[in-house]
């Protein structure tokens, strides 16, 4: 069955919002992004109706816009949480304690990946490179930042995003819920007070590197001396990054040095 319509309230407030964004491309069907966030900012997710529209609206065909909603997994197909929280499981967060994270939040709240908590707040699932890895492991809430995580502090994490407390990333933007996220996505500006000028830029560690090539000086060391009285969600403010696994790895236990592995008869 063809996909209802939105009511016509709805609809006419999207067109607006609609000609504004494909206003900005020399060909319209370039703007089919901007617009899949546009149309997940209305219903939390991308909707058949919001496909049809979109299709409606660049003239293209359903099966154009689906094949797009369906590669690109920042477009949810199904409804979700106020908060989408992402683990990185990709290599070195993995290693530093991004899976020990994941299972314990799958176990903590009840979900499996790409599930939704009962009360509809949080989405879990776990996701690739967010290129932080100076600041693993490193979890993401609508797309924010919150750095250097452990198993307990990710725990606290979704327990104050479900009580509904106010929660700080830890660079970039304020929080603010999915919906509103798909929003800035789509293109629209960020009308909260304070909100632009808190986007920054990388961290500082991130950053080393360029202030070596250009022969800046610096401190020799980003990397937080391990303090086993120290809270991992807790670095000291001195120390811009810190590489200090809370899961065992071949780094940091001194047990299972990393080191070339000579198999049976090689030399």
């Amino acid at each position: 069955m063809p996909a209802p319509d939105y009511p016509a309230e709805v609809r006419a407030r999207l067109e607006a919002d609609a000609a504004e964004v494909v206003a900005r491309y020399p060909d319209s069907r370039s703007a089919l992004l901007p617009l899949l966030h546009l149309v997940q900012s209305e219903e939390g997710h991308v909707t058949r109706t919001g496909m049809q529209f979109c299709a409606e609206v660049l003239d293209l065909t359903t099966a154009e816009v689906s094949a797009v909603a369906t590669f690109y997994t920042m477009y949810r197909r199904k409804p979700s949480g106020e908060y989408q929280v992402g683990v990185c499981t990709n290599t070195l967060c993995a290693v530093l304690g991004g899976d020990a994270i994941f299972d314990a939040l799958k176990s903590h709240l009840g979900v499996g990946n790409g599930e939704t908590t009962e009360d509809g707040k949080v989405t879990l699932e776990h996701i690739e490179c967010n290129a932080a890895c100076d600041f693993a492991p490193v979890l993401m809430v609508n797309w924010e930042f919150f750095d250097n995580q452990t198993v307990e502090s990710a725990k606290r994490l979704v327990d104050e995003l479900r009580a509904g407390a106010e929660v700080t990333p830890t660079r970039g933007a304020p929080l603010c819920d999915f919906k509103k996220t798909a929003r800035l996505l789509a293109g629209f500006p960020d009308e909260r007070p304070g909100a632009t000028e808190a986007g920054g830029s990388a961290g500082p560690a991130s950053l080393a590197g360029l202030r070596l090539a250009k022969g800046e000086t610096g401190p020799a060391t980003v990397v937080a001396p391990r303090n086993p009285s120290l809270p991992h969600d807790r670095p000291p403010s001195t120390h811009e990054s810190r590489h200090d696994a809370p899961q065992p790895s071949s780094a940091s236990d001194p047990n299972h040095p990393a080191g070339p592995v000579t198999e049976e008869g090689e030399r």
